[in-house]
Protein backbone atom coordinates (compact mmCIF):
# COMPACT_ATOMS: atom_id res chain seq x y z
CA UNK A 1 0.00 0.00 0.00
CA UNK A 2 1.23 3.51 -0.73
CA UNK A 3 2.26 5.78 2.12
CA UNK A 4 2.40 9.52 2.40
CA UNK A 5 1.34 12.52 4.44
CA UNK A 6 -1.79 14.57 4.76
CA UNK A 7 -1.34 17.66 2.61
CA UNK A 8 -4.57 19.22 3.89
CA UNK A 9 -8.01 18.09 4.99
CA UNK A 10 -11.20 20.12 5.55
CA UNK A 11 -13.58 18.26 7.90
CA UNK A 12 -16.45 20.67 7.11
CA UNK A 13 -16.20 19.89 3.39
CA UNK A 14 -15.37 16.23 4.00
CA UNK A 15 -12.32 15.96 1.77
CA UNK A 16 -8.67 16.84 1.31
CA UNK A 17 -5.46 15.64 -0.31
CA UNK A 18 -2.67 13.25 0.58
CA UNK A 19 0.88 13.58 -0.73
CA UNK A 20 2.38 10.26 -1.81
CA UNK A 21 6.03 9.52 -1.16
CA UNK A 22 6.40 8.31 -4.77
CA UNK A 23 3.68 9.83 -6.91
CA UNK A 24 1.10 12.56 -7.41
CA UNK A 25 -1.26 13.92 -4.75
CA UNK A 26 -4.33 11.81 -4.03
CA UNK A 27 -7.85 13.06 -3.26
CA UNK A 28 -9.27 11.72 0.03
CA UNK A 29 -12.93 11.79 1.07
CA UNK A 30 -14.35 11.38 4.55
CA UNK A 31 -15.69 7.90 3.76
CA UNK A 32 -12.09 6.66 3.31
CA UNK A 33 -11.13 7.60 6.88
CA UNK A 34 -10.82 4.94 9.59
CA UNK A 35 -13.85 4.32 11.80
CA UNK A 36 -14.06 6.94 14.53
CA UNK A 37 -11.79 9.41 12.72
CA UNK A 38 -13.56 12.61 11.64
CA UNK A 39 -10.60 14.63 10.41
CA UNK A 40 -6.95 14.40 9.40
CA UNK A 41 -4.26 16.79 10.55
CA UNK A 42 -1.84 18.18 8.00
CA UNK A 43 1.48 16.34 8.16
CA UNK A 44 0.10 13.11 9.64
CA UNK A 45 1.71 10.01 8.09
CA UNK A 46 -0.82 7.69 6.46
CA UNK A 47 -1.09 4.48 4.49
CA UNK A 48 -3.87 4.09 1.93
CA UNK A 49 -5.17 2.24 -1.07
CA UNK A 50 -5.73 4.01 -4.39
CA UNK A 51 -8.58 3.72 -6.87
CA UNK A 52 -8.86 5.54 -10.18
CA UNK A 53 -11.82 7.93 -9.99
CA UNK A 54 -13.43 10.06 -12.66
CA UNK A 55 -11.20 12.99 -11.63
CA UNK A 56 -8.01 11.09 -10.89
CA UNK A 57 -6.60 9.01 -8.07
CA UNK A 58 -8.66 8.69 -4.87
CA UNK A 59 -7.56 7.26 -1.53
CA UNK A 60 -9.30 4.24 -0.02
CA UNK A 61 -9.05 2.78 3.47
CA UNK A 62 -6.77 5.40 4.98
CA UNK A 63 -4.80 4.22 8.00
CA UNK A 64 -2.95 6.59 10.33
CA UNK A 65 0.69 5.58 10.80
CA UNK A 66 1.91 8.41 12.99
CA UNK A 67 -0.53 11.13 13.99
CA UNK A 68 0.82 14.67 14.17
CA UNK A 69 1.68 15.65 17.72
CA UNK A 70 -1.00 17.83 19.29
CA UNK A 71 -0.44 20.95 21.29
CA UNK A 72 0.45 20.25 24.88
CA UNK A 73 -2.36 19.30 27.24
CA UNK A 74 -1.93 22.46 29.30
CA UNK A 75 -2.38 24.64 26.20
CA UNK A 76 -5.45 22.74 25.08
CA UNK A 77 -7.13 23.14 28.48
CA UNK A 78 -6.97 26.91 28.02
CA UNK A 79 -9.17 26.57 24.91
CA UNK A 80 -11.76 24.24 26.44
CA UNK A 81 -15.30 25.46 26.91
CA UNK A 82 -16.37 25.94 30.49
CA UNK A 83 -18.32 23.06 32.10
CA UNK A 84 -21.61 25.00 32.22
CA UNK A 85 -21.47 25.64 28.47
CA UNK A 86 -20.59 22.01 27.80
CA UNK A 87 -23.53 20.86 29.96
CA UNK A 88 -25.93 22.83 27.73
CA UNK A 89 -24.29 21.50 24.56
CA UNK A 90 -24.47 17.89 25.79
CA UNK A 91 -28.14 18.32 26.80
CA UNK A 92 -28.92 19.68 23.32
CA UNK A 93 -27.04 16.76 21.78
CA UNK A 94 -29.09 14.30 23.82
CA UNK A 95 -32.33 15.91 22.57
CA UNK A 96 -31.06 15.77 18.98
CA UNK A 97 -30.09 12.11 19.30
CA UNK A 98 -33.44 11.27 20.93
CA UNK A 99 -35.16 12.86 17.95
CA UNK A 100 -33.06 10.85 15.50
CA UNK A 101 -33.70 7.67 17.48
CA UNK A 102 -37.45 8.26 17.38
CA UNK A 103 -37.31 8.56 13.59
CA UNK A 104 -35.33 5.33 13.33
CA UNK A 105 -37.87 3.57 15.58
CA UNK A 106 -40.52 4.55 13.02
CA UNK A 107 -38.44 3.21 10.13
CA UNK A 108 -37.20 6.57 8.85
CA UNK A 109 -33.68 7.79 8.22
CA UNK A 110 -33.05 11.46 9.00
CA UNK A 111 -33.37 13.82 6.07
CA UNK A 112 -30.12 15.18 4.64
CA UNK A 113 -30.15 18.43 6.60
CA UNK A 114 -31.00 16.90 9.97
CA UNK A 115 -28.53 14.04 9.52
CA UNK A 116 -25.77 16.42 8.47
CA UNK A 117 -26.46 18.70 11.44
CA UNK A 118 -26.31 15.78 13.85
CA UNK A 119 -23.01 14.62 12.35
CA UNK A 120 -21.52 18.12 12.69
CA UNK A 121 -22.64 18.43 16.32
CA UNK A 122 -21.24 14.98 17.15
CA UNK A 123 -17.88 15.87 15.58
CA UNK A 124 -17.75 19.18 17.48
CA UNK A 125 -18.54 17.53 20.81
CA UNK A 126 -16.03 14.76 20.14
CA UNK A 127 -13.34 17.35 19.38
CA UNK A 128 -14.15 19.21 22.59
CA UNK A 129 -13.97 15.99 24.61
CA UNK A 130 -10.55 15.14 23.12
CA UNK A 131 -8.96 18.41 24.24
Amino acid sequence: MPTGKVKWYDADKGFGFLTQEDGPDVHVRSDALPAGVATLKAGARVEFGIVQGSRGDQALQVRLLEPVASVSRSQSHARRKDPETMAVIVEDLIRLLDSLGEGYRHGRHPDGKKGKSAAQVLRAVATELEL
